[in-house]
C-alpha cells in the first residue's frame, strides 16, 4: 500500500511503549539504519545545528527589543537555560520512547495519531523545508558577498547558490550517514574556532579597558510583555537545534547514555560561547553602533581584525553550511519516521539498499526546500517559526508531564526533576500567547489555518485508509528507480 497501516489504536501501548505500531515481524521489512552516531558526532549535531547564522545576526535584534546591553545578555542566558531545560526533558522522553522522530514520535505515542499527523504535516511540508531554505539563503548571501564588494548581491546569484548548497547536502546525506556526520564534525570545529576568535578578541578589548557599553547597563530596559517575548524569539532562533538529537535516536550508539551526555556537553558549551561573543560585540561597539549594524559579526571584524575581516564572512558561510547540514540530516528523519508510521506516502519510509540512508525522505525534503527558495515567499513563515515550534514543544513537554504523573512505572534510564518540564511548559505557553496578546497579527491566523488544513488529508488517507491504486503503481516504480526497500525499526 502507499500508506502504511498502523496495527494498533492505543496511543501508548503500555505493555510495550516502544513497539506500538507496525510490527517488524511482518516479513516485509528487512533493512534498518545503522547506529553510527557516537558521542562526538552527537555533540557536533547539536552544537553544529544550533550555531548557524543566528549568533552572527540576532544580537542587534535582541538588544533592540530589550533596550540595553545588560538585559539583552540576560535574555541570551535565559534562552540558553530554557534550551537546556527543554533538552533535558527531551532526554527523558528519549529514554522512555527509544525511537527516532523527535516531537512527532512522542506526540504519536502519548496523544495518538491525529495530533501527530498534524505535526508531521506541518513540519514536513512547511517548517523544516522553510528553515533549511532560510539557512541556505543566509549561507549564499555570505558565500558570494566577496564577489560583489560595495553592493548587494543579485538575488538570482543568491538563490542559485542556495539551491546548489541544498543539492550538495542532498548528495552527502544520501550517500552515507558517516559522511554526513563527518561533514558535521569538520564544520562544527571550524565554527567553534571562528567563535573563539571573536571571544579572544573581545577579552583583549576588555583587558584594554573598553567597557563603556556595560556602564549603566540596565538603563532603559524594555518591560513590555510582547517585546520580551519577541526578544526571546530572536534569541531562541539562535539556539534552535537543541532537540535535533531526538530525531535520530535509533541511529545513536547506546542512546540511553549518549543522548543525555551529548546534551549536557553541547548546550552549556554553546550558551557560554554565545554570552562571550555578545560581550565581545559590546566591547568592540557601542549599543548604537551595534543597533545600526546590518551584520554584527562583519562590523566586529572590520573594527577588530582590519584587513583580516574577510575571515568573519568566511566563518559565517562555513557556520551556516554546517548548520544547514544538521537541519537537513534531522529534518529528513521526521519525514522518514512519519512515513514509517503511515502518516506519509510509503515510499518515504524506505532506505537505499546499499547506502542504508533514508534517501526518498531526504529527496522530498530537498525538493520542498528548493520550491521555497525558487518562490521566495517564505519570509513570513520563517518569522513565525518560533510560534509554531513552541506550540509543539509545549504539547510534547505536557506529554512528558503526563507520563511522569500517570505512568511512573515506565522504564527509563534518565529522569529529569519534574520542576524542569513545568518551567519549560510555562515558557512555551508564554512564548505562544505573549506576541498574540500584545501584537496580534493576521499571519498567526494563517499559520493556525494551515496546521488544521491537515484534516483534509488525515481522514481519507490515514483514518479511512483510502489508497488509490495508481499510487501503488507509482510507489513500485519509484522503489525500483531509487533502489530502496522498506526498513525495520531499531528500538534498542
Amino acid at each position: 500500500s502507499t500508506m502504511r497501516e498502523r496495527k494498533t489504536t492505543d496511543p501508548l501501548n503500555l505493555a510495550d511503549p516502544l513497539h506500538s505500531s507496525a510490527d517488524v515481524s511482518e516479513g516485509k521489512e528487512k533493512l534498518r539504519l545503522k547506529q553510527e552516531v557516537g558521542l562526538i558526532s552527537s555533540v557536533s549535531l547539536i552544537a553544529g545545528t544550533m550555531i548557524g547564522s543566528g549568533i552572527f545576526m540576532s544580537p542587534e535584534w535582541v538588544l533592540h527589543h530589550m533596550g540595553n546591553p545588560a538585559s539583552s545578555l540576560l535574555i541570551w542566558a535565559a534562552c540558553g537555560l530554557l534550551a537546556m531545560f527543554g533538552a533535558l526533558s527531551y532526554a527523558e522522553l528519549g529514554t522512555i520512547i527509544k525511537e527516532s522522530g523527535g516531537e512527532y514520535i512522542y506526540i504519536l505515542r502519548i496523544f495518538g495519531s491525529f495530533p501527530a499527523f498534524l505535526f508531521a504535516y506541518t513540519s514536513v511540508i512547511l517548517v523544516r523545508p522553510a528553515g533549511l531554505a532560510a539557512v541556505c539563503l543566509s549561507f549564499a548571501e555570505y558565500a558570494i558577498a566577496p564577489f560583489y564588494p560595495g553592493c548587494s548581491s543579485p538575488q538570482v546569484a543568491v538563490k542559485c547558490t542556495a539551491a546548489a548548497c541544498i543539492l550538495i547536502l542532498t548528495i552527502i546525506n544520501c550517500l552515507n550517514v558517516r559522511l554526513a556526520t563527518s561533514v558535521m564534525n569538520i564544520f562544527t570545529a571550524a565554527k567553534l574556532l571562528a567563535l573563539l576568535v571573536i571571544v579572544v578578541g573581545g577579552l583583549v578589548l576588555l583587558a584594554n579597558g573598553q567597557t563603556q557599553s556595560f556602564q549603566n547597563g540596565f538603563q532603559g530596559t524594555t518591560a513590555g510583555i510582547g517585546a520580551v517575548g519577541v526578544a526571546f524569539y530572536q534569541g531562541l532562533w539562535s539556539y534552535d537545534g537543541w532537540n535535533n538529537l531526538n530525531y535520530v535516536t535509533e541511529e545513536l550508539k547506546k542512546p540511553e547514555v549518549t543522548l543525555p551526555r551529548a546534551l549536557m556537553i553541547a548546550i552549556p558549551l554553546v550558551t557560554c560561547l554565545y554570552l562571550l561573543v555578545n560581550v565581545s560585540y559590546l566591547a568592540a561597539m557601542t549599543p548604537s553602533e551595534l543597533l545600526s549594524s546590518g551584520a554584527v559579526a562583519v562590523t566586529w571584524g572590520d573594527k577588530v581584525l582590519g584587513s583580516w575581516a574577510w575571515l568573519i564572512s568566511l566563518s559565517v558561510a562555513l557556520s551556516t553550511f554546517g548548520s544547514s547540514n544538521g537541519t537537513f540530516f534531522s529534518g529528513g528523519r521526521v519525514c522518514y519516521i512519519a512515513a514509517r508510521e503511515g502518516h506519509m506516502p510509503d515510499i518515504l519510509s524506505m532506505a537505499h539498499v546499499r547506502c542504508l540512508t533514508p534517501s526518498p525522505a531526504l529527496l522530498f525534503t530537498s525538493a520542498m526546500s528548493l520550491i521555497m527558495i525558487i518562490s521566495g515567499n517564505f519570509t513570513s513563515i520563517v518569522n513565525f517559526f518560533s510560534f509554531m515550534a513552541w506550540l509543539f514543544y509545549g504539547m510534547t513537554i505536557s506529554g512528558l508531564l503526563y507520563l511522569k504523573i500517570k505512568k511512573p512505572e515506565l522504564p527509563r534510564s534518565y529522569k529529569v526533576p519534574i520542576i524542569i518540564p513545568i518551567i519549560v511548559l510555562m515558557a512555551a505557553v508564554y512564548l505562544v500567547l505573549a506576541p498574540i496578546i500584545d501584537q496580534p497579527q493576521i499571519e498567526i491566523l494563517y499559520i493556525v489555518l494551515f496546521i488544521f488544513s491537515g484534516i483534509i488529508f488525515y481522514f481519507p488517507l490515514v483514518h479511512f485508509k483510502y489508497h488509490p491504486r495508481f499510487l501503488q503503481r507509482v510507489t513500485l516504480h519509484l522503489q525500483l528507480l531509487l533502489e530502496v526497500a522498506p526498513t525495520t525499526r531499531d528500538a534498542n
